[in-house]
């Protein structure tokens, strides 16, 4: 088995610390190689779990695929594409406020997808009547 040093912002050890103290995981490297194979198992439904026990912890933790699932919007789009439809009815109605509150609701500031949905708003504030998106 080979072995890799990663770094961790110190929130995120500590909250792993708190899973494997309250008996969530056996140790800390069990946190991690289960994290590493579920993300594989996402990202390649192909991928060949080697983690010991790790359909056993993935039942104890109650995870399955319905959250992902669910985060797909409308016409199978992303929750993104939701947003820009959510953000573009409010701009062509001049319901400006209601889209700033929906996009301050769902996004942190800093996000590029906020601030593409920040443009998006602003093509309608600038008096464009219909743009072109």
């Amino acid at each position: 088995m080979a072995k890799d040093t990663v770094r961790y912002p110190d929130d995120v050890v500590e909250e792993i610390d708190t899973l494997v103290d309250d008996g969530m995981f056996e140790s800390k490297s069990e946190f991690y190689r289960f994290s590493a194979e579920y993300v594989l198992t996402l990202i390649n439904p192909d991928h060949e779990v080697e983690t010991f026990n790790f359909e056993e912890i993935k039942r104890e933790l109650n995870i399955d695929r319905q959250p992902a699932v669910e985060s797909v919007g409308t016409d199978g789009g992303t929750f993104f594409l939701d947003a820009i439809i959510t953000v573009r009815k409010h701009g062509l109605r001049g319901n400006y406020q209601a889209a700033e509150e929906f996009i301050d609701a769902h996004y942190d500031p800093a996000d590029q997808e906020c601030l593409i949905l920040e443009e998006v708003l602003g093509t309608y504030r600038d008096g464009a009547t219909s743009p072109s998106i």
